[in-house]
């Protein structure tokens, strides 16, 4: 049953490769058309370009092209008038002696003709014959499956059939298993090759011996794991020879074949069991046929078989490991070790000296570096393992990774790798959503339980890592300053990284979080040496002093330092004042210096103060704050960042004068503005900043001050010109008339809110809120007319005159109610006919301010403002009002109208006789 399931499988995998090779088909028979033309009309044939060398990994595939065999029916005087001389094949040298193995390339022939000048000869060349398919590549496939499966059936046929016992079994297919290796090895000496295009993929030699090896591999296993004739010594050393010899055989037979010694090598464990298992016998056995495989994927560059290699031995440690605390920590480092060895010693061996672009790293390194940094994770962070002290074992693994990462700049990879260990070593390998702190037991936690034990290991192996991280990143950054810069930004970023985490971390857990000034001297000491690395970086740069990466990685090191620094010496609002007053030094820094990191470390102080302040706007704490108006901790706590954001900004414009000027130039507007806003906040509340409902008052001191900061900025942008200047100045214009439209006029308006105006007849509520607006508004855009787009100034000369309106409304309100205005208390007779007449004369007033300042917006708000009291007088006026109100109010309104009509009948009969 299963012979015919087989079979069965074979015809139709042949039926689907003889249907996709239909249209190819069709496609040869055309071109063999074409070259009978050619021929016939005596042109020359084409001739197809001879193949090149297949990969390096299989066998040679030199063979001549398939259209080489319709030559034998081209005449033989066109015929030699285009003959090409195949190349030498790969097995064999000049003089015709045979050459061991298929990765040699011989140099081609000359050639009479080149090929690919020859019509056709390029598309020829990539036509494959059907027969060509199914008699070399196929067949030999199929034949070493065939093989392989029939050693096994012959085994099984044995059995069922009785008529061998076990052992002559056994020995049976032993034999048939060294006679396939051994016939492969026959046809590679005697120089055996197909001379047909595409033959490259069915290289017999090959495929017998990987046909052999398999057998023997089976052989083995049965003799161990089914009928018991040799103990678990013995098949576990046949086992491994014989993977290591597949490895090896795999010089002369290409890649393929190392792969399948390296996947039974890597098997070979798991097929062989026992009682008591050894763990210095797996791992010596691991570390030699990790060191044969590197040894031959270097010595033909197989870059995917090393990374294989590496991936079993990494995932046989990580599988030992699972086991602890039964694991031998000496195992552990030997494999760990070997690994290293191997990768430094053998594969990258004077890989530094190799012809060609320069390569940044190697990438199968990145599989020894992520396996190597588990292990020394888990020594670490195991309770199992930490319990037993295999913390500080961990850590000299992890040392000795940036130790392999230096001796071989390749092996970059190993850095990261021990980078990254070094970071969740002492931050935890958990979700940040799930952290929680228990600082009075001196141990980070996660859901109550502590990552890793907090003790005084973890502080000295945190101070000689870091040390590590230090010295071996600054050193080699210097070092690849001038060369390969992905390299020094490398070893620059993680000589900042891993130092600053290591310090938190244990701030976080041994320190004290208000003050600790010992913390805060050995941070003091990182910020000079992170600052000192960069200079000493950038010298070494080509050219000199160029701050590049790494340049900006060490010096915003030195700034995160810095930062750390404040928090541990100051208390809260000495260190929002001194992280502001901070951004002063790089902007200096840069009259000396050219760095492009130097502004942005500015505009990273001005991160951090936000930061701050929107954690705490209070500065120091609601509880500390004082009630004082003005003088309080708001004051510096928002004033000095501001003066020193400023200068900050001026300094860059005179240096760098980048998108680091500009961001300053718009973080001194916006503390400019908070520092009045908070301090009116202050003040209207009482010495307490809540969240407490927002009254008419304050918001009018917000809207006054946007008002102001519109006109600030426009002033200063004409001094000197800005972008952030320009577009911060029309924002701030933009945001007072949000205000004004929603919390003056609708939302806080006393109108509608009932909200008291005070009891001073003048200077009260409705002067803050309407009248002072109006004038800014209108003062700001009379400044802002020729230096803002026009939208801009008619947007405030109209919210100026809305303003002013509303004013003189509401006060007339007032002047009738008292000092609540609230709608709902009703309109008297009186105060209905004194809208009118107000509006009247408010209307005539914009007329003739649009007349003088020729401003087209104030004359049409008069229009509007006229038109609003002619419908009022005719629509509400008539029907509420009685008697010599209702008389006045129409006459007044005639005559204003008419007076307005004689007013423009002069104005455009004198603007005629001028133009006429």
């Amino acid at each position: 049953m299963f012979e015919s399931l087989i079979g069965l499988v074979a015809i139709i995998a042949l039926f689907v490769i003889i249907s996709r090779q239909q249209s190819r088909i069709g496609l040869v028979e055309r071109e063999l058309g074409a070259l009978r033309s050619l021929v016939l009309s005596g042109a020359v044939p084409p001739a197809a370009r001879p193949s090149e060398q297949a990969v390096a990994d299989n066998a040679p595939a030199d063979m001549a092209p398939d259209a080489a065999a319709a030559a034998d029916i081209v005449p033989p005087e066109v015929s030699a008038a285009v003959t090409v001389p195949a190349p030498a094949t790969d097995t064999e040298d000049s003089t015709g002696e045979i050459v061991s193995g298929p990765w040699t390339a011989a140099e081609p022939a000359p050639k009479a003709v080149d090929p690919a000048e020859l019509p056709g000869a390029a598309k020829a060349a990539r036509q494959s014959d059907v027969e060509t398919a199914l008699g070399t590549r196929w067949a030999v496939w199929v034949g070493g499956i065939a093989l392989a499966l029939g050693g096994l059936f012959l085994i099984r046929y044995t059995i069922e059939a009785g008529i061998f016992g076990p052992g002559v079994r056994l020995a049976m297919a032993g034999v048939l298993g060294l006679v396939l290796v051994a016939g492969g090895e026959f046809i590679r000496r005697t120089g055996f090759k197909v001379p047909v295009q595409g033959a490259a993929g069915a290289y017999i030699p090959a495929i017998l011996t990987a046909a052999g090896a398999f057998i023997l591999f089976g052989t083995v296993y049965a003799a161990h794991g089914i009928y018991g004739f040799i103990g678990p010594a013995l098949a576990f050393t046949l086992l491994g020879v014989i993977g290591v010899a597949t490895i090896a055989a795999a010089l002369v037979h290409g890649q393929a074949l190392a792969g399948i010694g390296l996947v039974g090598a890597m098997v070979t464990p798991v097929l062989v069991a026992s009682q008591a298992p050894n763990p210095w016998a797996l791992f010596g056995y691991l570390a030699i046929v990790l060191a044969a495989t590197g040894a031959i994927a270097r010595m033909r560059d197989w870059k995917l078989l090393m990374a294989a290699a590496f991936f079993g031995a990494g995932v046989w440690t990580i599988l030992y490991m699972t086991d602890a605390p039964g694991a031998n920590l000496s195992a552990i480092l030997f494999i760990d070790a070997v690994t290293l060895a191997v990768l430094a010693l053998v594969w990258l061996a004077r890989r530094d000296d190799e012809p060609g672009p320069a390569r940044a790293f190697d990438w199968p390194s990145i599989v020894p570096g992520l396996f190597v940094a588990f292990s020394a994770l888990g020594l670490s962070v195991d309770p199992a393992f930490a319990a037993a002290g295999y913390a500080l074992p961990g850590a000299v693994v992890i040392a000795a990774m940036v130790g392999v990462a230096l001796y071989r700049p390749l092996a970059l990879p190993l850095l990261y790798a021990a980078g990254l260990v070094t970071v969740l070593i002492y931050l935890g390998i958990i979700p940040p959503t799930s952290i929680a702190s228990d600082f009075s037991s001196g141990a980070l936690g996660v859901d109550g339980l502590p990552v890793a034990t907090s003790n005084a290991l973890t502080l000295r192996i945190g101070i000689v890592l870091g040390l590590v991280f230090i010295g071996a990143g600054f050193w080699a950054a210097r070092r690849f300053a001038a060369g390969t810069q992905i390299r020094a930004a490398s070893w620059a970023a993680w000589g900042v990284i891993v130092p600053l985490v290591v310090l938190l971390a244990l701030w976080f857990t041994f320190g004290n979080l208000d003050r600790d000034l010992v913390y805060a001297a050995a941070t003091a000491l990182l910020v000079v040496i992170f600052a000192a690395g960069g200079e000493w970086i950038a010298r070494a740069e080509e050219p000199p002093l160029k701050g590049g990466v790494a340049v900006s990685f060490a010096l915003g090191g030195a700034a995160i330092a810095g930062l750390l620094l404040m928090h541990m010496a100051f208390d809260s609002g000495w260190t929002t004042i001194l992280l502001g007053a901070a951004a002063i030094v790089p902007a200096l820094t840069t009259r000396w210096r050219a760095y492009p990191v130097l502004g942005w470390i500015s505009v990273g102080a001005v991160i951090a103060v936000l930061g701050r302040v929107a954690f705490d706007p209070t500065i120091v704490g609601a509880g500390f704050l004082s009630t004082t108006p003005v003088f309080n901790w708001l004051l510096p706590g928002y004033g000095v960042p501001a003066l020193a954001f400023g200068f900050a900004a001026w300094q860059l414009a005179r240096t760098t004068n980048g998108r680091p000027r500009l961001a300053m130039e718009a973080a001194a507007a916006l503390f400019a503005l908070l520092t009045l806003a908070m301090l009116v906040r202050h003040a209207m509340h009482g010495g307490v900043i809540d969240t407490g409902a927002m009254t008419l008052a304050e918001q009018s001191i917000y809207t006054l001050i946007a008002i102001g900061a519109g006109a600030i900025l426009v002033a200063i942008d004409m001094r000197s010109p800005s972008s952030v200047l320009r577009y911060g100045s029309m924002a701030a214009g933009v945001a007072s008339v949000a205000f004004i439209v929603v919390r003056h006029f609708v939302v806080l308006n006393p109108l509608l809110s009932d909200e008291s105006t005070g009891r001073i007849p003048v200077f009260n509520l409705l002067f803050l809120a309407y009248l002072l607006p109006a004038v800014a508004a209108g003062g700001l855009a009379l400044y802002a007319r020729d230096k803002r787009p026009k939208w801009y100034a008619q947007m405030l000369a109209v919210v100026a005159a809305v303003l002013a309106f509303a004013y003189a409304t509401l006060s007339v309100r007032r002047l009738f109610k008292g000092e609540f205005i609230g709608l709902w208390s009703g309109l008297g007779q009186l105060e209905t006919y004194t809208y009118s007449a107000l509006w009247l004369v408010i209307g005539v007033a914009l007329l003739t301010a649009g007349v003088w300042l020729k401003s087209q917006v104030l004359r049409v708000a008069s229009a509007a403002l006229i038109a609003i009291a002619v419908l009022k007088v005719f629509i509400f006026d008539m029907s509420e009002l009685e008697g010599v109100l209702r008389a006045l109010s129409f006459i007044g309104l005639g005559a204003v109208l008419i007076g307005i009509g004689l007013f423009y009948q002069r104005l455009l009969t004198r603007a005629a006789r001028e133009n006429g």
